[in-house]
């Protein structure tokens, strides 16, 4: 009896909760009441607490390079959406599966697997364009509430049938009532699917009106649809290739992928697509306005095709553009860091060869793969060649950088470092690269010259767990430890482990040479920190580290 009253209390208690605020909150008379069950404040808040255990679990993939394409990506459309007031965090996701999500506080997450299966940029904006609009379209949050209107019915519903059941006797009496449970858990979960996917077609129309606004061809989002339902039917087999978790949320058919189409279609009678050749031999396209269409007209006098924006306000050229030219670079730079081991990165670029020639985006994936194994000799010739051919690319020149540093030419990469961070002083991409080979070397000096090129960015780095690990590493090798003990704490509760932050913070607080003001500072910390803990701690949730330890 205890295993059915054990889950019986667990489910009670989950419901109770939602229950117990909506009863607190009045709801309108008319319209959704979604606005008020979570504030704007509480919605980040919400957020930023989920990606932050997705890195304690190390689900996320934090790059400097990735993260600033998919930021160019995300904002340029946010700019262009129904809300360009509201602020998003978009994150990668290590996961080969083809998958994106959105969440509260304009969190939006997206898996390797659906830029490894997408062809263009195109194709991958449509996407966040997509997970953007169930975002400003309040989709979460009409989630929550369905949630509790559900709860009760439900709730009932089980327990009558949990009472027939025990009434019924017997040693299947248990067994019976698990049944009533797991049925009523799953009816929560289907109405819970089942909405969300009444919520697709707004998202959809929403998603492809932005990516046509932010210069991109509305066309990707009905091919990007395509390649999903060609990757779902070529992977159909065991648990491994299970269905995509995106393709179980948001299930495509031929009905959608035809409306997807019409949608661009009607979109397109007012814009063309122009391809420009570049120096590199490549090309980049871009949906410009049709002379005479509507869109002209809007854009010559100053508009920028968002009704809810000021008919002056304007835009960087870029924000007009098609597919920024990163995106192949990009694709096989995730190929790479979501690959189990860089041999296995290799591996795939040795089959993908014996298919056909590889690309130049596919030769430096290829190259980086080594960088990372350890074979920084064999990716320098390589990456010099492709650099000979786009001296402007910044993924490429990273690259090789990292590769004449671990090849035992530190004086060619520092110079090659110094050049980019010189023309960016403040690029997030260039400074850690540096910093993190200037760690490598573990000498006081170049700790001091990582901890001279971090500390422009300090104080926007704040929640910047990469960059809080890089100063951390930089001020410990230049014998500053009371600063990298606060950094290195910082980036333990970015990577949430708020726990272990508050233990190495009070471990610090003990040092005899804290001056005034690291005393203020650490005190500061500690106090904003321990309830947090003391929350979790009374939950009965421990850091395994620490408890381990203990």
């Amino acid at each position: 009896m205890l295993r059915i009253l054990f889950p019986i209390a667990a489910m009670m208690s989950c419901l109770a909760a939602p229950l117990a605020s909506a009863q607190q909150s009045r709801l309108p008379d008319i319209g959704s009441s979604a606005g008020t069950l979570l504030g704007p404040v509480q919605q980040r808040e919400y957020g930023k607490m989920m990606r932050a255990q997705l890195r304690h679990y190390d689900y996320t993939l934090d790059d400097p390079l990735l993260d600033g394409w998919m930021r160019g990506v995300g904002h340029r459309l946010a700019v262009h959406s129904d809300s360009p007031q509201r602020s998003f965090t978009f994150f990668w996701l290590k996961d080969r599966q083809i998958n994106a999500f959105a969440t509260l506080g304009g969190y939006v997450g997206m898996n390797a697997g659906l830029v490894l299966t997408a062809q263009s940029e195109a194709e991958v904006a449509s996407v966040l364009a997509h997970e953007i609009a169930h975002v400003t379209q309040a989709h979460v949050l009409r989630s929550v509430e369905r949630a509790q209107k559900d709860s009760i019915p439900i709730l009932l519903a089980m327990l009558g049938a949990i009472a027939v059941a025990q009434s019924a006797g017997g040693n299947s009496s248990d067994d019976a009532a698990m049944a009533a449970m797991a049925s009523a858990q799953g009816l929560m979960a289907q109405r819970q699917i089942d909405y969300t996917r009444s919520n697709e077609s707004e998202a959809d129309r929403i998603g492809i009106r932005t990516l046509d606004r932010a210069g991109y061809d509305p066309g990707a989002a009905a091919a990007m649809f395509q390649r999903m339902q060609t990757a779902f039917r070529a992977n159909r087999g065991g648990d491994r290739e299970r269905t995509p978790d995106y393709l179980q949320t948001h299930p495509i058919s031929a009905t959608r992928i035809a409306e997807a189409k019409e949608r661009a279609e009607q979109l397109g009678t007012d814009t063309v697509i122009a391809s420009t050749s570049t120096a590199e031999g490549g090309t980049i396209s871009e949906r410009v306005p049709r002379p005479g269409s509507a869109v002209a007209i809007a854009n010559a006098a100053g508009g920028s095709g968002n009704p809810l924006l000021p008919a002056n306000l304007q835009f960087d050229a870029i924000a007009a553009r098609g597919d920024s030219g990163q995106f192949p670079y990009a694709k096989e730079r995730l190929r790479v860091l979501s690959a189990e081991t860089p041999s296995a990165a290799i591996r795939e670029y040795e089959q993908i060869r014996r298919a056909g020639q590889l690309s130049a985006a596919q030769r430096y994936g290829l190259a980086l793969a080594r960088v990372r194994e350890g074979k920084g000799a064999e990716a320098m010739s390589e990456l010099a060649s492709l650099l000979s051919t786009d001296p402007d690319n910044l993924w490429l020149a990273l690259a090789l950088s990292e590769a004449e540093a671990r090849a035992g030419k530190p004086v060619q990469a520092d110079a090659r470092l110094t050049s980019l961070a010189e023309r960016m002083p403040h690029h997030r991409a260039v400074i850690l690269t540096w910093a993190g080979i200037l760690a490598e070397r573990n000498t006081p000096e170049a700790g001091r010259r990582a901890q001279a090129i971090l500390r422009p960015l300090l104080a926007s780095s704040a929640e910047d767990p990469l960059f809080q690990a890089a100063f951390a590493r930089a001020n410990e090798i230049a014998g500053d430890p009371v600063r990298a003990g606060e950094a290195y704490a910082e980036a333990a509760l970015l990577n949430g482990r708020p726990e272990q932050a508050l233990v190495q913070l009070n471990t610090l607080k003990k040092r005899p040479d804290l001056d005034y003001y690291a005393r203020a500072r650490i005190d500061a910390r500690i106090a904003e920190i321990t309830p947090t803990v003391l929350e979790l701690r009374r939950q009965g949730i421990r850091d395994e580290d620490l408890r381990r330890r203990d």
